[in-house]
């Protein structure tokens, strides 16, 4: 009886490893260890494959406390274990090959005639080494959509994809993430704390991007937390993207019986002819793509802005521009760490090791980004280099990377305009990570400021309140000795932050509401991070 994946080139060695990957290559005795992920071998007790278990094989997991707590620190120990290309373990012990060179992965990215994006071809998938409802399945299951295609389907799908982005009106987007950023600020403004992640960063890029798919009426918390969490390989995962999914295909309904000017009707009516499935499998391509990268950038931005000294010297010494600084965020903190995946089409090798056939590799984003080649000095600033992966490569990187550096320096922007004497609640050290696959997520980023009234954000802004800016000034966190400034879980405002900084205009009086300035325009993402360098500079 024909699979349907019967038509997959390269040998079908059943005397192999079933999964194929990091198998080949090993001891009698690792292949005996390997062999519980298929059956039980003779004699031999099954494996739990839970992450606190011995892993089969010696080899190192992608999940669990290390991948979690310390993802860099793995990547650097599978490379001085195997090189540029190490054997590693995804959810439930499926072995797979995580890309750790940047040249490596530029060659893996950019040869699709060797590494396929059509999952169909995993071989683990085959032999039930991978169940339908394996946790990874929102991200490795194939549908018709351009990031399972390579070649004429690959250009047919992309270029309805690269045809809607450009129609995008993108001054009319950053007015949509202005309002949004301060209607975000105006819910915690009066606080005089807040957590920069769960109450901005989560919500404004879900925002942005369900008004530009044209489904604003969708938005809301269920929507956020479905998004983050189809993703991470959890056991709600499979729930969560249809969640997602049911949503866009109420869209797509809406929009074939009635067009709008929105990214949805864009696909629809594309000459490339897409079908109702294609056009709802895109949208969600879209839409958590640029969900999730935005998210934890604005995260990482924010983060580093407020505690990282060296990132503050150099900008404050003039030594780095802003666009520099967001280069370097994205290649000292990727939005994406890891994507999944790459399936080799026949035998190959990358890195000096042995790929067969069917194999499943892992584009290693923030592994590559720091490889001693390409970086022998991790404290040396990028300047003018934009050879990170943080976009992926070849027909397959990133085609709305522009949407998300939008979303990020425009509602940086906007919140800093509001808030401009934000500092650190608490030690960095207190700071929480929660490890994915794909991502090492900042959990929370805790902040404090003096508390100000909500902003009108109804009216239409003023053409003179643009002129009045405050004069932001970044200022570090106060030593944990110091107790008179070591603001407690439970702290008021006060506690947390003696005192705004002394440049930083005087906030409105109680009950008063302002009409808020829309975002600049004139020079684009360059004028939103110029205002972000006068902040931090104290200008």
């Amino acid at each position: 009886m024909n699979t349907p994946f019967s038509h997959r080139p390269g040998p079908d060695d059943h005397a192999a490893p079933p999964p194929g990957c990091p198998a080949h290559g090993l001891s009698p005795h690792d292949m005996s260890a390997l062999s519980g992920l298929n059956g039980t071998a003779p004699g031999a007790t099954a494996p739990t494959g839970g992450p606190g278990s011995p892993a089969p094989g010696g080899l190192r997991r992608l999940y669990g406390p290390e991948a979690e707590n310390d993802p860099v620190g793995l990547y650097e120990k599978l490379r001085a274990e195997h090189g540029s290309v190490a054997p590693v373990l995804l959810q439930g012990d499926v072995p797979a090959w995580l890309v750790l060179g940047h040249s490596e992965n530029l060659h893996m990215t950019r040869t699709p005639s060797q590494f396929s994006r059509d999952s169909r071809r995993w071989r683990a998938l085959h032999d039930g080494t991978v169940p339908p409802d394996h946790p990874l399945a929102p991200i490795f299951t194939w549908q018709p959509i351009c990031v399972f295609a390579d070649g004429a389907d690959h250009e047919r799908l992309r270029g309805a994809v690269t045809d809607s982005i450009a129609r995008i009106d993108h001054r009319g987007v950053r007015r949509y993430i202005n309002r949004y950023s301060n209607r975000l600020v105006n819910d915690f403004c009066q606080d005089g704390r807040t957590d920069l992640v769960g109450r901005f960063a989560e919500h404004l890029p879900m925002m942005v991007m369900a008004q530009i798919i044209g489904m604003p009426e969708e938005y809301n918390e269920r929507l956020v937390q479905a998004a983050r969490d189809m993703i991470k390989g959890t056991a709600t995962a499979n729930e969560s993207n249809a969640y997602v999914m049911a949503a866009l295909i109420r869209l797509v309904k809406r929009r074939r019986a009635v067009p709008e000017e929105d990214f949805a009707t864009w696909l629809v009516e594309h000459k490339a002819g897409l079908t109702d499935d294609e056009v709802s499998q895109h949208l969600r391509l879209v839409l958590i793509a640029a969900y999730e990268t935005t998210v934890n950038l604005i995260a990482n931005a924010l983060r580093m802005v407020l505690t990282d000294p060296r990132f503050r010297a150099q900008l404050s010494g003039g030594h780095m521009t802003l666009p520099e600084a967001v280069e370097q965020t994205l290649w000292d903190e990727p939005p994406f760490t890891t994507i999944l995946g790459r399936w080799a089409v026949g035998d190959t090798e990358l890195g000096g090791q042995r790929i067969k056939a069917g194999d499943a590799l892992i584009v290693g984003i923030a592994a590559a980004n720091v490889d001693p080649v390409v970086r022998p000095d991790l404290d040396a600033h990028m300047q003018g280099n934009r050879a990170h992966l943080a976009f992926s490569g070849g027909p397959h990187e990133c085609p709305g990377q522009d949407i998300g550096r939008a979303i990020a320096d425009t509602g940086i922007d906007a919140l800093l305009m509001r808030l401009p004497d934000l500092q650190l609640a608490v030690d960095e050290r207190e700071l929480r990570y929660s490890g994915q696959l794909m991502s090492h997520q900042l959990m929370e980023l805790p902040a404090t400021f003096a508390p100000r009234p909500p902003q009108d954000i109804t009216g239409h802004p003023s053409p003179t309140a643009a002129v009045n800016r405050p004069q932001w000034q970044v200022e570090s966190p106060r030593p944990r000795s110091a107790p008179s400034s070591t603001p407690s879980a439970g702290g008021t405002a006060t506690e947390a932050a003696p005192a705004a900084t002394a440049t930083a205009d005087a906030p409105d009086a109680p009950g008063t509401a302002t009409s808020i300035p829309e975002q600049r325009t004139d020079s684009g993402p360059q004028r939103a991070w110029q205002a972000l360098s006068r902040w931090w500079n104290g200008d």
